[in-house]
């Protein structure tokens, strides 16, 4: 067996009860006075037993035998105290070494398996269960079941000669102990309650040996992966299953969710989720031990995903009632008789009575916590009401159960969907809390505004979320958002939002509601006349932010029921076979070679399609080989869910095997490729994990200090005002304006409370004029009431338009949208002997001018207007939405700096800002009109990023139709990779952003592909190919068999007729290495080396290969074989291939060449024939190039001189070989093409521009 390594379902099972000279002496006593009072005993660990129980040295030995591992530490036994009374001439008394789990603290065990004291009775008891949780210093729980049971202690006087009849019938109670590091309560329960049938037939004086048979059984068995795999073993009569956890991140449950459902009112409840939420001291009291446990238990799943971060105690004995006066918050558990006396030990405790079902608190009358959100509180209330908790009523139509195995299985069933219910509902409710949480986190910081959380939150619930934002449970919910983990929580959040909020969120960050919000919330104020605040961010229910909007609507179906995106899987269960008999070393290494077999069986009889399956038998596999010392064999296994289901891959498991093989075994793992990967993988991990771990989450804190320039940007990034770091330079530069350059506190402040004050402005504009306006629209500033040539009114400016908002019974009038403005200045209009200063706008579509007397805001409108018109013209000349948004920020930007700065250069500080119009004065933008007609939209994949990305890779991948009975977004998709392994996900129907950040390691992605519409590959430099689900956006499979960056990939369907026929993929990394897999099974079919200088792209075309390296292009058989070969021309020796493009119905193969503006067209029937030259005008060179239809679409780097784009795009007809188009396209060199269905081309830029552009294909 392995030693040091992590043990199966067992950490140890112990042995409590009396001592047995205390039991002797005890005994004595009682038969000579008869009457006297029946006294507690002190309880005392009889027994320890741990793995690993048998060695090869016990090879002999026919019978259970411990062995020492490095794993155990010692205390010392008296060898005669054992828990059977002998009579006679005591021997001389010795000691021997008891072995303990070196993690395992045996001091207070023994009171906690007798809480209520170690009692003599006058009669048997009947057994009893309870249940234990450990935590250790560093946060890791153990958790116990605990068996209470009876004998007499004149059984064990059989022997003596004390006559039996004179002696009254006396009752002490032992305890076994079953301690695993998962928290199996009700499976270690039923093997218990297996091994109790055992022990009431046998003696004591054979406990032990009965005691430690039965553990050294539960440590033959392997705890299931993650995923819907579970284990299954017999403890006659009793078959009982081990359930896995649902994913990686979530715990086991294998307790019964609904008991606190029974034992408490949906207002109790929801009193003690916020006081855990809220961290106070808590003590929970029943008459029943058992009680305590389990439903703290449920409580911690409750709150899932936040963690308990501080001492749980669900069990105090009498001794340790002073725990609860600890300062620190807690969770604790006592039994009811104590509850008066705990009451009275501190005030501050929260008491809560499980058999009455009460929460109240010590010293007051009141419970002093706050309430939980009213609308998460209200939607959990009429979730609830729709469970049914009670099994009877559910089964009562059905048929009675004459088997108990299956009558256990019926019930487990009914149970196992009765939690999944209470999990979602819960996990709805946390999610109704937090929603938005991560709207106020700044990932590049790791900062958290939470006052301005704080100020979006209704009156009556900010009590709760002020102590809530204090707790160590929020900062570690924080830490895991901003780490970037995908849980249940975060998809849950995802999936309910709508596509308007995806919208407007990633277009707008200034957080004013929309004119469709301001109808909601107005139609819903009719009705209850809640809360006004325009900018409140109650808990979003299905894009309804009120209350009362949300008793509309089915409490049921607000949010769906099932995971979000993963299909539901049916659970299978892996029967494990009998344990052997007599447990010795041998017998358990058939045990293990009987299980490998049946694994080996389980997996070759899976189809290749079911990854997920073949995962769960392949990581069972390893541990078990892990466990009969197969270290290579367990990391082979391991190493295979890379190519199955990386999201279970045991990593910590992983290294600790890693650092546990021997010389000999390492060398042998150094020979093998994937194993060396695997070690290096895992230790590197290591150390990113431990800098990861580093990291904290701080608040967001006005400055204290002047700020230079870069303390500046990280304070506008971390507030929120600004995200991109050249806006952010732009407005430093107009807070400086004829001052020292530097920003003092004062200042800051009042800029961040002017921003703020105008951001939460209301707005309250009439019914009317809503009508008028578009739902997406927002109103950003309002004018004083001004005189105009329209009329007396406000001048009111949203993202589209300028409008006078007037008190007559219209209430509105359009002045004009900004693309449709011509001309807009500034004049003066005569009023009695003053000149006032008034602002003009002439319409392209009216013949009268716009002209409004603003006075002192004059020049700042103007201003503003003229912002709003450029960046209105630029988003039209380059289908570019952000430029509008991009203007929008200057503008609002400028009105603050004026409102901070109030002197008479305000409005000139804040024409620093006005960075469209500049441009648009300085170099008005000439858009040819190929380009014009071409474009049809751009999209910036980096719009949530401090600093623009380079776009290195884009993939189109079609609506998604093959799944139409479930929840899943059915639009085509946008992939982006862009750099240090990050991938972007855009909706290709509406371009939103539907995935944010995908990490895929550190390096640079060179190639994507998609296959069968349920995954996406993407070759990286670091010579890994990562495989994401597109249903869950989850990397769950990777690809290690390269060993040089992957540079591109081919796609060849076996049979193209059969949609379901297998296909092949084609890969091909920078060192020459071509390899083939067999999809869905991932199999290597065939690998093969070319010598090339860096392979760089590989075809397939009528079952041959086309490979192009930098010093050929090379034609292969499917086995490798070379059947032509295409060299640099003669007088290009100096460069090398870059791109190289197929056109086989023409006979053509297209090459372009590094840092060259010549293409090269050869005669795929005669490549020796001398090819056909191309030569582009105005190019610095060819980056990419892909066939469209009959067109060849290429990008490079240039410039026309007449613009600041370096990036274009020429279009070349494949029959004339002339340009047909040229694009003018990016502000940087065009890095990436891909043509979607050839209707449309997307082009992707290097980082100074970093934007996606799409093209219409003529």
């Amino acid at each position: 067996m392995a030693d040091g390594l992590p043990s199966g379902l067992l950490e140890a099972c112990v042995v409590v009860g009396p001592a047995n000279d205390k039991l002797k002496e005890l005994s004595q006593t009682l038969l000579q006075v008869n009457g006297s009072p029946l006294p507690l005993l002190d309880p005392e660990v009889l027994q320890v037993h741990a793995p690993q129980f048998v060695s090869k040295e016990s090879l002999s030995e026919p019978a259970v035998r411990n062995f020492q591992t490095q794993q155990q530490r010692f205390f010392i036994k008296k060898k005669n105290d054992r828990p059977v009374i002998k009579t006679g001439n005591p021997k001389e008394e010795t000691t021997e070494y008891v072995r303990v789990p070196k993690d395992l603290d045996l001091m207070a065990l023994p009171q906690l398996c007798f809480p209520g004291g170690l009692q003599i009775t006058k009669e048997q008891k009947d057994e009893q269960f309870h249940f234990l949780v450990f935590t250790d210093m560093f946060g890791n729980q153990s958790h116990g079941v605990v068996l209470q049971f009876s004998r007499s202690i004149q059984e064990g006087m059989q022997n003596g000669h004390q006559p039996l009849n004179k002696s009254p019938q006396l009752c002490i109670a032992y305890a076994i102990c079953v301690i695993s590091k998962h928290p199996y309560y009700n499976a270690l329960k039923d093997c218990l309650s297996s091994l109790l049938g055992q022990l009431k037939l046998c003696q004591i004086a054979d406990m032990e040996e009965q005691v430690k048979e039965f553990s050294a059984k539960l440590s033959l068995v392997p705890v299931p992966p993650p995923g819907q795999l579970y284990v299954v073993f017999t403890l006659r009569p009793l078959t009982i299953v081990l359930p896995s956890r649902e994913d990686k991140n979530h715990p086991v449950i294998d307790l019964d969710l609904h008991l606190p459902l029974l034992c408490f009112k949906s207002r109790d409840l929801l009193q003690i989720i916020a006081s855990i939420l809220t961290e106070q001291h808590m003590v929970f009291f029943s008459s029943d031990w058992a009680k305590l446990t389990l439903i703290i238990e449920c409580l911690m799943l409750y709150i899932w995903p936040l963690h308990w971060q501080h001492p749980l105690v669900p069990i105090l004995s009498q001794q340790m009632l002073d725990f609860v006066m600890a300062p620190t918050a807690f969770l604790m558990g006592c039994h009811i008789d104590h509850y008066e006396e705990v009451a009275k030990l501190t005030d501050d405790l929260i008491l809560i009575n499980i058999d009455e079902g009460t929460v109240s608190c010590s010293g007051c009358h009141y419970v002093d916590v706050p309430e939980t959100p009213q609308a998460a509180a209200e939607h959990f209330k009429c979730r609830r009401k729709g469970l049914q908790l009670h099994y009877d009523l559910e089964v009562a139509h059905q048929k009675s159960c004459c088997n108990l195995n299956e009558l256990r299985m019926q019930r487990r069933h009914w149970q196992h969907s009765l939690n999944l219910d209470i999990q979602n509902i819960t996990l709805e409710l946390i999610v109704n809390m937090f929603r938005d949480v991560s709207d106020y986190l700044n990932h590049e910081h790791r900062v958290f505004n939470t006052d301005e959380f704080l100020k979006t939150r209704e009156p009556g619930d900010q009590p709760f979320y002020k102590k809530v934002l204090e707790t160590h449970i929020f900062h570690s919910f924080l830490k895991e958002r901003l780490n970037g983990k995908i849980d249940k929580f975060t998809q849950m959040d995802l999936s309910t939002k709508t596509e308007d909020q995806i919208l407007s969120r990633s277009l707008d960050y200034s957080r004013r509601p929309t004119i469709k919000e301001i109808k909601i919330l107005r139609k819903g104020s009719l009705d209850c006349g809640l809360s006004k605040r325009l900018g409140s961010s109650l808990p979003d229910l299905d894009n309804k932010k009120h209350l009362n909007v949300l008793k509309q609507m089915s409490p049921t179906k607000i949010i769906p029921e099932k995971s979000m995106n993963d299909p539901v899987r049916p659970v299978k269960n892996f029967q494990l076979p009998d344990f052997p008999s007599p447990l010795n070393y041998t017998n358990i290494l058939h045990y293990f070679g009987d299980l490998i077999i049946q694994l080996n069986k389980a997996i070759s009889a899976s189809p290749a399609v079911d990854s997920f399956m073949l995962a769960r038998y392949f990581y069972l596999r390893g541990l078990i080989n892990m466990l009969c010392s197969k270290r290579l064999d367990a990391l082979s296994d391991f190493q295979n869910l890379y190519k199955t289901d990386i999201k279970i891959f045991p990593g910590e498991l992983v290294k600790t095997l890693a650092d546990s093989l021997q010389t000999e075994e390492r060398a042998q793992a150094e020979k093998r490729p994937e194993l060396k990967w695997l070690i290096c993988q895992v230790k590197n991990n290591e150390n990113s994990e431990h800098v990861e771990s580093e990291f904290h989450v701080r608040k967001f804190e006005l400055p204290k200090t002047p700020m230079q320039l870069e303390e500046f940007v990280k304070c506008t990034q971390q507030s929120g005002i600004v995200r991109d770091m050249a806006t952010s330079k732009r407005l430093f530069e107009a807070l400086t304006v004829g001052g020292p350059k530097h920003i003092n506190p004062q200042m800051f402040r009042v800029f961040y409370n002017f921003w703020k004050q105008a951001e939460a402005q209301d707005i309250d504009l009439p019914s009317e004029v809503l009508e008028c306006l578009d739902n997406n629209e927002c109103v950003y500033k309002l004018s004083s009431s001004v005189k105009t040539s329209y009329g007396v009114g406000k001048i009111a400016m949203t993202q589209k338009r300028l409008f006078l908002l007037t008190r007559g019974k219209h209430g509105y009038v359009e002045i004009t949208k900004f693309r449709d403005i011509e001309e807009v200045k500034i004049s003066t209009a005569s009023f009695s002997l003053l000149r006032i200063p008034s602002l003009k706008i002439k319409n392209s579509l009216r013949q009268e001018i716009f002209e409004a007397n603003l006075k002192s805001e004059c020049e700042l409108w103007s201003l503003m207007v003229k912002e709003m018109w450029a960046g209105r013209m630029m988003a039209d000349n380059h289908k570019d939405p952000q430029y509008v948004q991009q203007a929008l920020t200057n503008v609002l930007l400028m009105d603050a700096v004026v409102g901070c700065l109030q002197t008479q250069k305000a409005v000139c500080a804040a024409s620093k800002l006005a960075y469209y119009e500049k441009q648009r004065q300085e170099a008005p933008m000439i858009i040819p009109r190929p380009t014009a007609e071409t474009l049809k939209h751009k999209i910036n994949p980096s719009q949530n990023m401090t600093n623009p990305q380079s776009v290195d890779v884009l993939l189109y991948t079609p609506g998604q139709l093959t799944f139409p009975d479930r929840d899943v977004d059915g639009n085509p998709k946008l992939w982006c990779a862009l750099s240090c392994g990050k991938v972007v996900v855009f909706d290709a129907v509406s371009w939103s952003l539907k995935q944010n950040c995908i990490h895929l390691g550190e390096s640079q992605l060179n190639c994507m592909m998609g296959l069968d519409q349920e995954q996406v590959w993407i070759g990286s430099q670091d010579s890994v190919i990562y495989i994401i689900n597109t249903l869950s956006m989850l990397c769950h499979k990777q690809l290690t068999e390269h060993h040089g960056e992957v540079t591109d990939f081919a796609l060849e369907k076996l049979n193209p007729e059969n949609r379901s026929g297998q296909a092949q993929v084609y890969s091909c990394s920078a060192d020459g290495t071509v390899i083939i897999w067999l999809a869905p099974s991932l199999k290597v079919k065939r690998q093969f080396h070319l010598s090339c200088d860096r392979l760089q792209s590989i075809q397939v075309y009528d079952g041959t290969l086309w490979c192009g390296a930098r010093d050929c292009v090379m034609k292969l058989s499917p086995s490798g074989a070379l059947l032509c070969k295409i060299s640099l021309p003669d007088d290009v020796k100096t460069t090398f291939f870059s791109r190289v493009t197929l056109l086989m119905e023409k006979r053509q193969i297209w090459t372009s060449f590094t840092d060259s503006a010549e293409l090269c067209v050869w005669d795929s029937s005669d490549p020796i024939k001398p090819p056909n030259r191309v030569t582009l005008p105005n190019c610095g060179g060819v980056t990419c190039m892909i066939r469209v239809k009959d067109q060849i679409w290429i990008g490079c780097s240039g410039g026309s001189g007449q613009s600041k784009v370096v990036g274009k795009i020429f279009v070349l007809d494949s029959e004339s070989l002339k340009v047909e188009k040229e694009l003018e396209a990016h502000e940087d060199t065009v890095q990436t093409l891909f043509s979607a269905e050839d209707r449309y081309i997307l082009s992707g830029s290097a980082k100074r521009d970093g934007k996606i552009a799409i093209w219409r294909v003529d």
